[in-house]
């Protein structure tokens, strides 16, 4: 009942900072802002004057799995940008003003305080990402080709974890900062880290979340599930709860020291 109430406060909360709205509407733009624009590249160049006489452009034929990389390639950069920067404050905003002590001082559970926070942020992300996917979905079928809406399904569940990782260290650095600022340049740097480590022991970290992307390519290709796919997803699985277990750990342990 009690994280019910958090919760429910926690969606009125986004609601009213209207995240509801742009958070949406700006996944939406980056899932198709790529596909539109290579779809539409050759009137694009003849609206802004052409190329010079002799010069031909050979674009390639874009697959539909192609076409959802593209998609996927925009979340990877701009869309963890704005999760970032959309949840800097969630819980290092309200320490630093001094609410979450005021709602803790009521004998207000630490891990239900955290995990309702994850969980309204999630929903939020989730969501966006989603219709984001689906906006995407209708030009590839329209412009592209044919992309099944179950694949399209599977692509969200197994994007949707990658995502909740970004949730989460999002989450567990509110908790070590009461900066905003800090907490969204460290989550975005996090993600960026874990990228580059995964590339330079790429022979090693084959289950690295980072990779779930490249093996969702490889399932749209194939039409089966990869098993270095459903590995990556378990570590990312076991990195979620770590990091939200860690997160109410550490929010516990600075709220007593102070």
């Amino acid at each position: 009942m009690q994280w019910w109430t958090l919760f429910q406060k926690e969606l009125i909360e986004n609601v009213r900072n209207i995240k509801w709205i742009w958070v949406p509407l700006v996944m939406i733009l980056l899932a198709i802002v790529d596909p539109l624009t290579n779809y539409f590249l050759p009137q694009i160049i003849d609206a802004a004057g052409g190329m010079p006489d002799g010069t031909e452009i050979q674009l390639p034929e874009y697959q539909p799995s192609d076409v959802v990389m593209m998609s996927l390639g925009q979340f990877n950069s701009l869309g963890v940008l704005v999760i970032a920067l959309m949840s800097m404050g969630t819980i290092a905003g309200e320490r630093k003003s001094g609410v979450a002590e005021l709602i803790l001082v009521k004998p207000v559970s630490y891990t239900n305080y955290i995990t309702a926070k994850w969980a309204s942020l999630s929903l939020l992300t989730l969501t966006s990402i989603t219709l984001g996917m689906i906006a995407s979905w209708y030009y590839i079928n329209l412009l592209f080709g044919d992309l099944s809406f179950g694949a399209l399904l599977q692509v969200v569940f197994f994007y949707g974890l990658w995502i909740l990782l970004v949730v989460s260290i999002s989450i567990f650095y509110n908790t070590l900062f009461k900066i905003p600022g800090l907490v969204a340049f460290l989550t975005f740097a996090t993600v960026i880290l874990m990228g580059v480590i995964t590339s330079i022991f790429a022979h090693v970290l084959e289950w690295s979340p980072n990779n779930i992307s490249n093996y969702i390519q490889q399932m749209l290709v194939t039409g089966s599930v990869p098993s270095d796919l459903i590995g990556a997803s378990l570590v990312t699985l076991i990195m979620i709860v770590l990091l939200v277990g860690g997160s109410v750990f550490i929010f516990k342990t600075k709220d007593m020291a102070e």
